[in-house]
């Protein structure tokens, strides 16, 4: 791994100091490319660069062969390290490919060359790995793109992409960023989290699983809000698990993030424009094209813009049990996102009109938060009822009341208002059964057996 740590105190960098590490030692750079330069001149026309093994192979062999003839001090470490560091830049993402192999890592943050952070269990850190230059990192970022056909330079500064693995990738450079190329991933969850997953990390409680499950199986329209890594996708994907098998169900999203395991799914993706600034399909597009595919429910990633009126219209002419997140900072404030996204669509709508396509659509907000300690927690579940003059009417159901913080972790219970949902006769209309106890005011947090 590169790091200052590392290469503070090896041969290969004598003046080697805190204020220098935007650039590694002559002797390392040079020692690097020449092995880069042979590994590219030596390599056969018939090895499947794709095949890391034999390319690992090569690169070995001619890692030993330069070392002995150039005939540089260092410890068996020293060698491991620095053949591991030329392995990244070959085959993988350079610095930070260790941070991609680890589970325990969430977000790995660019900051130009000299700076990376990374977040784990909610919290930031910076680490100690660096790059040599900004030319270091384009490279990187080359590695990234160019797979998926885009580009960034000084004509596209801006891009969105996903690595293989699914993880979300956003790319911004000079002169739009003054820090240098900068690198934002957010890596995707190898192992999906179950229902019991977020019980046992205490993001929810086992009775509000209960009516989650009987609210999607009655049909009910739901929004998950909350904040930028609050753990929207991931409570999305919980709430889409428990989708009937026997029905028809589209996704749309803008990079796809959902793992459903039902057997009739279809998933759509949005595109961005190519290099001439053509071929964009935005999110709209595909919600107005999925209502055309005989949808019996549709799980919209993200709302974001002008397909929030597409999807009001939707769930108010009979494609009820829709789901879709959406970023605010609680849930009358989902609802005023919702609103202004709708008028973004371009319709010369009055705003009583917008209002009451909202509060005939939407049944239930979910709204997710980032507590101090890193931990993701429902803080409040809503109704979203009816209108009374101009105003839309919302009601808590169960809301995470914090007590206070001890030993650096949140304290805490969850509590239900002892409100029962108007649209619980709906719910029991449909055939599902939920316990009246579960709406007893109080603290929640038993055991109750979800229905399959």
């Amino acid at each position: 791994m590169r790091s200052r740590n590392n290469l503070k105190d090896s041969p290969l960098a004598p003046h080697f100091s805190d204020q220098e590490h935007e650039t590694t030692p002559d002797v390392y750079a040079g020692f690097r490319d020449r092995v880069q330069r042979r590994l590219l001149a030596e390599l056969s026309p018939v090895i499947d660069t794709d095949n890391v093994i034999e390319v690992r192979r090569a690169l070995e062999r001619i890692f030993n062969e330069t070392l002995s003839e150039e005939r540089l001090p260092m410890s068996r470490l020293e060698r491991e390290d620095l053949f591991e560091q030329i392995v990244a830049d070959v085959l993988g993402y350079g610095p930070i490919e260790p941070f991609l192999q680890d589970d325990t890592i969430t977000e790995i943050l660019v900051n130009g060359p000299s700076q990376v952070y990374i977040e784990r269990n909610g919290i930031l850190e910076e680490t100690d790995i660096w790059f040599r230059d900004a030319a270091d990192v384009m490279h990187v970022v080359d590695r990234i793109v160019a797979p998926l056909g885009r580009r960034v330079d000084e004509s596209s500064p801006m891009v969105d992409a996903r690595l293989p693995d699914g993880s979300r990738v956003n790319v911004i450079i000079p002169p739009l960023c003054l820090n240098g190329p900068t690198l934002s991933i957010r890596k995707f969850a190898k192992a999906v989290y179950s229902p019991e997953d977020l019980t046992r990390l205490g993001t929810l409680t086992e009775e509000m699983l209960v009516f989650f499950q009987a609210c999607v199986q009655a049909r009910l329209n739901i929004v998950v809000s909350g904040g930028t890594s609050t753990g929207k996708t991931t409570l999305l994907n919980i709430l889409s698990s428990f989708l009937p098998d026997t029905e028809r169900i589209i996704t749309i999203e803008d990079s796809a993030e959902l793992q459903l395991h039902q057997r009739h799914v279809v998933r759509l993706e949005s595109r961005p424009p190519n290099v001439e600034g053509k071929g964009e399909v935005t999110i709209r597009r595909l919600v107005i094209n999925a209502l055309r595919m005989r949808p019996d429910r549709i799980v919209v990633g993200e709302v974001r813009g002008g397909e929030a009126l597409d999807m009001l219209q939707a769930m108010n002419t009979g494609h009820d049990g829709s789901l879709t997140t959406a970023h605010s900072n609680s849930p009358r404030d989902t609802l005023h996102r919702i609103e202004t996204m709708t008028l973004m669509a371009g319709m010369e709508l009055p705003l009583r009109a917008v209002r009451e396509q909202i509060a005939s659509a939407f049944d239930l907000i979910i709204h997710l938060d980032r507590l101090a300690d890193g931990a993701r927690k429902i803080v409040r579940v809503s109704e979203v009822q009816d209108m009374e003059g101009e105003i839309i009417v919302m009601q808590d159901i169960f809301a995470f009341e914090q007590t206070g913080i001890k030993n650096g972790k949140v304290e805490g219970q969850f509590m239900s208002t002892g409100v029962r949902p108007r649209f619980m006769d709906k719910v029991a209309a449909s055939g599902v059964f939920v316990s009246p106890k579960i709406f007893a005011p109080g603290p929640i947090g038993g055991k109750q057996r979800r229905r399959r």
